[in-house]
């Protein structure tokens, strides 16, 4: 029978968190904010990018090799 962690088992990783949260909850926000920023697109950014896309030209696997 394998070692098995102890069901109330903190890792160190999570105790750093949970004290860095304590000391500063204002980075709860921050991240949902710089989340916000980069990864969440509104529809209307979305629609513009596939726009963008349809124009795209196909590129050969390997453009710096052409077979002759």
């Amino acid at each position: 029978m394998g070692m098995l962690p102890a069901r109330h088992y903190v890792s160190e990783h999570t105790k750093f968190i949970t004290e860095v949260l304590a000391q500063k909850p204002q980075l709860v926000d921050e991240q949902k904010k710089g989340r916000a920023m980069w990864w969440d697109k509104s529809p209307r950014d979305l629609d513009a990018r596939r726009k963008m896309d349809e124009g795209k030209v196909p590129q050969k696997p390997y453009v710096y090799f052409s077979n002759r």
